[in-house]
């Protein structure tokens, strides 16, 4: 018995001190930002029941909720922008605050607003102010992170906002079949909330950490801005290639396991929850492991092609749910090997004076694939069938690998440029 516990328990002793280590060193600056960011998920109820709501309580048509959440897709766009520029005038503290605090009072705006037209601009407004903070957000966890642990910093961001989206949505579920004006004042006062408990501890009066407007500017001149970054906006066109592409797993996927592989909404609902789950676990250890190898465009690559491998695999292989459940452990390994030193990449380019602007422009990036990508791949699976569509988020995916490779060897090529020059 003792020769077959002690390998058991030395294997479980160096699981945990790998566990241990992948969450040391993050400053605790940090770990608030994550406990904003999980108080603030932790309340996203709207968004995700906002179609439902239309269409059953206020019996607006689908093509008119279509056009809703369209209109969310456009103040999205434009909050992205407009955080970045914000960010660099105003400074990331403030954005946040200002986001935090504006976008809690419009959730509950928007839960009153009567008539087509009204709730139309209140859509747009809560999604711009939305979307300011997500710049100002991402310039701050840079600020708050070294370079060491960068890209651990913004995987614990990321975990703070999977499981504050998972317990919003089971939690908003069940409020929506009681009754869908609680959903507005929940995420409107969590909102509030999280701006509260950010003003308590990351304020510039009360953390030295948090630089305030003056001191911002004092830093470092302006650095070149990333519409005139080449690489920048190479890398920008590949994540709205990647996203456009990620973004079948939550709109297109799910029609496809219900139509085609004829699962039911629980077991639907169930692997869903697996991709959470699988980056709650293992994202933070993941990227331990590999985010001192200094190979971050590798990674990305070979996240993007396991994610277009992810959905190739209907096409490919036999069943439904292990085939569903198999694709969702892919999808989620490309996503852990990619998204984390993606944000890694547009940090490095930027500095105090300038990165709003970038962060601003990443952040665009996402919410235009997340616009474009579900509709493009409704229409392949209309018109041509899963099965086509399938085959060409493989491609699109195979070629954004290709793509991240190739922008990483131009890099290292840039890189090395200004050593010499340095020199």
């Amino acid at each position: 018995m003792y020769l077959f516990l002690r390998p058991l328990y030395l294997a479980m002793k160096k699981i945990a001190t790998l566990y241990k280590e992948a969450y040391s060193g993050l400053s605790p600056d940090m770990w608030w930002l994550s406990l904003v960011m999980l108080i603030n998920r932790s309340g996203t109820m709207v968004v995700p029941f906002m179609t439902l709501y239309l269409t059953e309580s206020l019996h607006y048509t689908i093509a008119q909720a279509g056009m809703i959440m369209a209109i969310f897709g456009v103040g999205a766009v434009c909050g992205g922008f407009l955080g970045g520029k914000l960010t660099d005038t105003l400074g990331f503290y403030n954005v946040q605050l200002g986001a935090l605090v504006c976008g809690g009072i419009m959730f509950i705006v928007l839960g009153q607003a009567q008539g087509f037209v009204m709730i139309a601009v209140c859509t747009f407004m809560l999604a711009l102010l939305n979307e300011t903070f997500r710049p100002a957000n991402a310039t701050a966890i840079a600020v708050y992170s070294k370079a060491e642990n960068r890209t651990r910093s913004y995987s614990l961001n990321r975990l703070s906002i999977n499981l504050g989206w998972a317990a919003g949505g089971a939690l908003g579920g069940f409020i929506a079949s009681k009754n869908y004006h609680l959903l507005f004042w929940i995420d409107g006062l969590t909102n509030i909330g999280a701006a509260l408990l950010l003003r308590s501890v990351l304020s510039p009066a009360k953390n030295n950490n948090t630089p305030s407007r003056s001191d911002k500017k004092a830093k470092t001149p302006q650095a070149k801005t990333p519409y005139n970054d080449k690489l920048f906006l190479v890398f920008t066109m590949l994540t709205i290639l990647f996203g456009a592409t990620f973004f079948q797993l939550f709109a297109t996927q799910p029609v496809f396991f219900k139509q085609k592989l004829l699962l039911t909404p629980f077991f639907i609902g169930v692997v869903m929850a697996v991709n959470g789950l699988l980056i709650a676990l293992f994202e933070m250890t993941v990227v331990f492991k590999l985010e001192q190898r200094n190979k971050n465009m590798l990674y990305i690559s070979i996240g993007a092609f396991l994610v277009g491998l992810s959905f190739m695999v209907f096409n490919i292989l036999p069943g439904a749910e292990w085939l569903a459940l198999a694709s969702t452990v892919i999808v989620t390994v490309g996503e852990m090997l990619s998204m984390p030193f993606m944000n890694s990449f547009w940090v490095s380019r930027t500095n105090d004076n300038n990165r709003g602007l970038y962060a601003g422009l990443y952040t665009a990036s996402w919410s235009v694939a997340q616009i474009g990508g579900p509709y493009v791949g409704a229409q392949i699976a209309q018109h041509f069938g899963f099965y086509a569509l399938w085959w060409s988020v493989g491609f699109a995916c195979t070629i954004n690998a290709l793509g991240f490779w190739w922008l990483g060897i131009e890099a290292k090529k840039e890189m090395d440029a200004k050593q010499v020059t340095t020199v």
